[in-house]
This record gives C-alpha cells, structure tokens and sequence, in this order.
C-alpha cells in the first residue's frame, strides 16, 4: 500500500517591530495518505445533510419488498491539525485523517456475524483465504463509506465487501472465487447480478476502495479482544 506524497513544507514570518514579542512560526506538514489504486474521483461531490441517496441495491435471494429507500448520507468527519512538535519559536502542524468508522458500523458488523449463513462460511474458510482479520477489518471500513443506516446492513452487504476486501489486497485472485462457491455452488447466473451490486456498492463509497494500515490497526484497536482478530493466517501451522 502506497502513501501520498506530504505537500512541501510552508513557513509564514510575522513582521517584527521592535516594541512586540516574536511570533511563532508554524510550519504545516500536509499528510494525507493517498489511494494505491488508480480509482480516484478527481472531483468528488461535497457532502451535506440535506444530501439523499437512494438505496437501489439489495439482494434479491433475500425476500424483502423491492422499494426504494431514501437515505440521508451522514457528514464525513473532517481532518483535523494536531501539533507534532514544538521547539523555540516553530511549531509543526501535521493534519490528522478523521476515520469515518463509527461505533454503529462495528454493531452492525457484528449483528451480521451471528448470521448462520456468515458463521457457516467463517467456518468453512478454515486456511482464512479470504476472511483473515484484515480483510474483515476492510468489510467495517466499507460499511463506514457506503453510506447505509446500520440496521440496513444485510448478508449480502458483508459478502460483497469481503469480495472488494479481497480483490483490493490480494494478489492471488482466485480464492475470491470461493465466495460464489460457497453462495452459489456451480450455479453461474447469479454472478452477474453480484457484479452488478458490486459495482452499486463501489459508487456508493465513491469509489474509495483503499483502506491504510492505520485505519485496519484502528478499527482492531476498538475491540483488540473480538475473535475475529485472531483470524491470522501467520498463526496457521
């Protein structure tokens, strides 16, 4: 995973009269860490309340009434300045990426995991090829962007962000293709239709498919005793 690059470095003097005490000078250190991928939106919308975005993808082997719901999209949480260092007269300003992670998008994660069908295939990834606790990490990071209330989270939802998880970390791409194993056995014409919501759910976090391996440590850190976290290949003989 790649890192944006800092922006350059800026100092900003006072004048200095002679009757005044001199002014600190700040110099502000620009991290915002940047997307790997070539995805990028180069011009993404501004966000408000007043915003709606109509939740036009579900899955349809879940028997749920086939209506749109109109959804009010929470503010991002905006970056913060924390000051990194102080000495003399110059302070450095590093800016702080706020994580759109909440307490609700960990509930719902966790509400799905008692679903009978997502501890079956918990359990029958048994090498962890595409449910290690990074890739789980990334499924709540997703949660976090695509913009849904917490309780409209559903099945289909963790099996389409373990998918994209997959697909964005790992370089063997084929043990994502146990997903539609386990969902679909050799039955290929759902697939098209999990492609199609797939790609509802990439638009719907525009397209901010990168998570840092500062968000994953994050989002573990909030419950560093859950038991998914001890889903790590390295500890498989």
């Amino acid at each position: 995973m790649a890192s944006g690059q800092a922006h350059p470095l800026f100092e900003e003097e006072s004048p200095q009269p002679s009757t005044s005490v001199q002014s600190p000078q700040v110099v502000a250190d620009d991290e915002v860490p940047g997307p790997s991928v070539p995805w990028v939106d180069p011009s993404p919308q501004p966000q408000s309340l007043g915003m709606k975005k109509k939740r036009e993808w579900s899955d349809e082997s879940e028997e749920e009434p086939e209506e749109e719901l109109e959804l009010e999209r929470t503010p991002e949480p905006k970056d913060t300045w924390v000051v990194e260092m102080l000495c003399g007269l110059k302070m450095k300003l590093t800016r702080k990426r706020a994580s759109s992670v909440l307490p609700e998008h960990h509930e719902a994660f966790n509400r799905l995991l008692e679903d009978p069908v997502i501890q079956k295939f918990l359990a029958w990834d048994k090498d962890l090829r595409v449910s290690d606790k990074y890739l789980l990490a990334m499924v709540i990071a997703y949660f976090s962007r695509a913009g849904l209330f917490s309780w409209q989270y559903q099945r289909i939802h963790f099996f389409l962000a373990l998918y994209l998880a997959s697909d964005m970390e790992e370089d063997n791409q084929a043990p994502k293709q146990d997903i539609f194993s386990f969902l679909y056995g050799k039955d290929y014409s759902r697939r098209p239709l999990f492609h199609k919501l797939r790609y509802q759910l990439i638009c719907s976090m525009r397209w901010r498919m990168w998570v840092s391996p500062e968000e994953m440590e994050e989002i573990q850190a909030y419950d560093p005793e859950h038991w998914v976290w001890a889903r790590d290949r390295a500890l498989i003989s």
